[in-house]
């Protein structure tokens, strides 16, 4: 019986499985954000957490610890250079499951993992709104929009007259080239 031991094999020996979520981490670490199914990212995050913690402090013996799990030097230089100095205030929660569908052949359940500091996106995004805020006009129309919206008409009749023109010059020239006949027509 296996009651009460929560832990997800993945359908795989140990062997295999330990080997994977090492790649998958490496893969992590090198490109700050990976794509795979729900539950092997679920694996992959309570494999990397510990490392990264580990990643704080910065010494052989962690060094050591991290590559016996990662096996992989690259990675491992990469997550104590790049990686920890960006973490170091955060108390854990390094990286995040972003859910984006199922996958077509099979339909299983599929997402991206990433490190939280390191999506720009995000981290702008918080710092955006406040700035929005601060500048928003305090009345409900801005007067200047009549006048852009009759720039922006004139803009938008210039460019119309310039893509037509090349393409009555095509067809002049095309009707140039090709003689007249009455194939294929109704008489």
């Amino acid at each position: 019986m296996r009651h009460n031991k929560n832990f997800n094999h993945l359908g795989r020996q140990a062997g295999h499985r330990k080997a994977m979520l090492s790649n998958m981490a490496v893969s992590l670490i090198m490109h700050k954000r990976i794509q795979t199914t729900i539950a092997k990212a679920k694996a992959v995050q309570k494999f990397i957490e510990p490392l990264v913690t580990k990643s704080k402090e910065d010494t052989t013996h962690q060094r050591r610890i991290v590559f016996s799990y990662l096996k992989q030097k690259e990675a491992v230089t990469e997550l104590f250079r790049t990686i920890a100095p960006l973490i170091k205030e955060r108390p854990g929660g390094y990286t995040r499951i972003l859910k984006t569908g199922f996958r077509l052949g099979d339909g299983a359940d599929m997402c991206i993992i990433e490190f939280v500091d390191f999506n720009a996106t995000y981290t702008e995004g918080a710092q955006a709104p406040v700035v929005a805020a601060e500048a928003k006009p305090k009345t409900r129309r801005s007067r200047k929009k009549s006048t852009d919206a009759a720039e922006d008409a004139t803009v938008v009749a210039e460019k119309k007259t310039a893509s037509r023109a090349p393409k009555a010059a095509a067809k002049a020239s095309a009707a140039k080239g090709a003689k007249k006949t009455n194939v294929g027509k109704k008489m």
